[in-house]
């Protein structure tokens, strides 16, 4: 039995790439290190990825690794740049990437 009630299994775990020219994905359902989600492209393709980490909730998932200062995109565009290198399939937030335009 899962340890949350009403815990999806690793089959109806997902999350969307809101563009194609992304990096990461939106966590649709929350994810504990693990687990394997389907990702949803919007060309209607699917990929399986691994959280190497818990992501809560419409937070985003690395859909590849990441060196430090490479830029993060979502919505097609730069949202930040990576403070730190990441594995796919890891915690992309405010804890690890930053935007240039905040620190002029």
């Amino acid at each position: 039995m899962s340890k949350e009630p009403f815990a999806a299994d690793s089959e109806t775990k997902t999350a969307l790439v809101l563009d194609p020219r992304d990096n990461v994905a939106v966590a649709l359902t929350a994810l504990h290190q693990g687990d394997r989600c389907t990702v949803r492209y919007p060309e209607d393709r699917h990929e399986k990825i691994t959280a190497v980490e818990t992501i809560a909730f419409g937070h985003k998932i690395a859909l590849r690794d990441f060196q430090e200062h490479e830029p993060v995109l979502k919505y097609g565009e730069e949202i930040g740049k990576m403070s730190a290198p990441l594995r796919k399939g890891g915690w992309v937030h405010n804890h690890n990437m930053y935007c240039e335009r905040g620190l002029k």
